[in-house]
């Protein structure tokens, strides 16, 4: 299927092209997604600006899992496939657990307790747009309140990248993988 809104093509302006220069790793293309919002100077910006993924009061680990797990429940193929391609190894995600992320749940074995309290979070928050008052309190053992405010935003933030993905059609990048290699 093609996407939707046909990416931006270069030359993008300096402002872009400048956001793109520190985002990308040098001699790899733009993503489409960044691409896409390219076409508006304006969202791109705004879009760029909203980022988690800088050293905040989650760890890289805790971080992926949140995205991961908030793009597999979106069905957002594109950017689950690019946050595996790219953080995946780093943070240490065995076939088991990518399988768990997007087939699975929390009560998986291949999770440790704080790992499953934070993706019972995604989950509640996927479901429901909410958080029981147990899932908080397990929370509150693992987590502190700035990195719940952080999960908090992240998903909401992952929620938002899943439906520009999924609703305008993005193809999978080349390297990224696909929900089937996640197993079942």
């Amino acid at each position: 299927m093609p996407p939707r809104i046909e990416p931006a093509r270069p030359p993008f302006s300096t402002d872009v092209q400048t956001w793109l220069d520190r985002t990308m790793p040098p001699g790899v293309p733009p993503l489409t997604l960044f691409t896409t919002l390219a076409r508006d100077p304006r969202l791109f910006q705004r879009f760029m600006a909203s980022t988690l993924l800088d050293r905040g009061n989650l760890t890289l680990r805790q971080r992926e899992l949140v995205i991961d797990r908030v793009t597999a429940r979106c069905g957002s193929e594109y950017e689950w496939g690019v946050h595996v391609a790219v953080f995946g190894a780093r943070v240490g995600l065995s076939p088991a657990e990518l399988a768990s992320l997007v087939h699975g749940g929390p009560d998986d074995p291949c999770w440790n307790p704080g790992e499953r309290v934070l993706l019972a979070l995604c989950d509640q928050l996927h479901d429901g747009c909410d958080v029981s008052d147990a899932s908080w309190a397990d929370a509150r053992a693992h987590l502190s309140e700035e990195a719940l405010l952080e999960v908090l935003l992240l998903a909401g933030c992952y929620r938002t990248v899943s439906y520009l993905t999924n609703a305008l059609r993005l193809p999978p990048e080349p390297f990224a993988p696909r929900f089937a290699a996640a197993g079942a």
